[in-house]
């Protein structure tokens, strides 16, 4: 029987390695993922967990390190943030092109400037064309669950890819909530023991990581793209096949929220999504009819599903976590993906965005609200006044964000 406890993001996806058998875990303190470590590494020690664990000297070792451990065979675990994510990049492409489906767990952080340690998406955004699975969970429950689900989806034959397994900092790693954690068997159940097809062994040789010539790139690159093409349907497979052991109830790739008659919705990722859901409630209530999309995954992204699901709205605005200086549209980078997701569509909504929550800044009630005004009036036009918003500045300043009608 299932058993409930309150766990932070960071101690579930602790708990959900441990319930993914991790046998290699490699690690390098940054704040604020480092406390999946420090509950793993109790773990060993105390001998509830049987995983090699191997502290590196960075990033970059343990990216390493868990490249190689994935190549010998073995379900190889680790994680980062912030600037420890650039500091590990050259590894992801050997990583993701050697199709090594380890997993890395995110508990995401601002880059610098300004130096702080706040939560912001641009850290993994800057990765995402890797190859790696990606996706945000909003909630530690969520966080516990893609821990195992993503493993099960990289490690799927048609795939073997590896998986930045996310959380926003702080806003989920260091917030507790209620985890529900299956026994063992389910989960044994649902995920069978990894099984690299060509496993690094001295009695059955064979060639991992070779330089090649010019001509050999593209036949490995189409691999990777084949690879990451086929993870939608891996990925439907795996959350139904998920929710039928566990209970659960995941939409595979997009989580919707009052979307049936909306005429205007909110799109983003990670964990301003629940404050999002209260603005909904909220705007509702006022007459607006206004819904929220949330993408499960980055990578592969869900260009069919979001044109299905948002072609009827009149207006839809991203809210953007990361940065894209000087990109198409001005702004973050999920209107980019969104725009063109949507562009084939003889009739589509006017598309806009809003820079929030960089740097770690809360996504405030009040930002939603200025923002559903701003959603409302391109409804009503069918045009945008700006391809990019930016909270406190271009919109309402904070005192008028207080003083809206919403």
């Amino acid at each position: 029987m299932a058993k409930e406890y309150f766990y932070s993001g960071c101690a579930a996806a602790a708990y959900g390695a441990k319930a993914a058998r991790v046998e290699v875990i490699t690690s390098y303190p940054i704040r604020p993922y480092t406390g999946i470590m420090m509950e793993l590494s109790k773990l060993v020690a105390n001998g509830d967990l049987d995983a090699e664990f191997v502290h590196g000297e960075g990033e970059h070792a343990q990216m390493s390190v868990t490249l190689g451990a994935s190549a010998s065979g073995a379900r190889a675990y680790t994680g980062t943030s912030g600037v420890g994510v650039a500091y590990g990049m050259e590894v992801y492409s050997p990583t993701a092109g050697g199709r090594y489906p380890c997993q890395c767990a995110i508990a995401d952080r601002a880059y610098d400037p300004p130096g702080d340690f706040g939560s912001e998406h641009t850290d993994v955004m800057s990765a995402r064309d890797q190859g790696y699975i990606i996706g945000w969970a909003d909630s530690p429950q969520e966080v516990f669950d893609n821990t195992i689900m993503f493993y099960r989806i990289g490690e799927d034959a048609e795939v073997m890819l590896p998986q930045f397994c996310c959380q926003d900092g702080y806003f989920v790693s260091h917030i507790p909530g209620k985890v529900s954690v299956p026994e063992q068997s389910q989960v044994d159940e649902y995920l069978p023991p990894y099984n690299h097809p060509h496993p690094l062994d001295p009695h059955r040789p064979t060639l991992h990581g070779p330089q090649i010539f010019p001509d050999q790139g593209a036949a490995i690159d189409i691999q990777r793209a084949q690879a990451m093409a086929t993870a939608p349907k891996v990925i439907e497979k795996c959350v139904k096949e998920y929710n039928q052991v566990m209970g659960r109830n995941y939409a595979p790739m997009l989580d919707e929220y009052m979307m049936e008659d909306a005429e205007i919705a909110f799109f983003l990722q990670g964990g301003h999504a629940k404050t999002a859901r209260y603005a909904v409630n909220h705007l509702r209530k006022k007459g607006l009819k206004v819904g929220m999309v949330r993408p499960r995954f980055t990578r592969p992204f869900p260009s069919e599903e979001i044109a299905e699901k948002c072609a009827k709205l009149k207006a839809l605005g991203t809210i953007e976590t990361s940065t894209s200086y000087g990109g198409a549209m001005r702004g973050g980078n999920l209107i980019h993906e969104v725009r063109s997701s949507l562009y084939d569509l003889d009739k589509k909504p006017a598309i806009t965005s809003m820079m929030a929550g960089l740097g770690g800044e809360v996504v405030t009630l009040e930002m939603f609200f200025q923002f559903a005004e701003v959603l409302a009036k391109a409804a009503k036009t069918g045009e945008v006044d700006m391809w990019t918003y930016w909270a406190g500045f271009d919109i309402a300043g904070w005192e008028g964000a207080r003083r809206m009608q919403f």
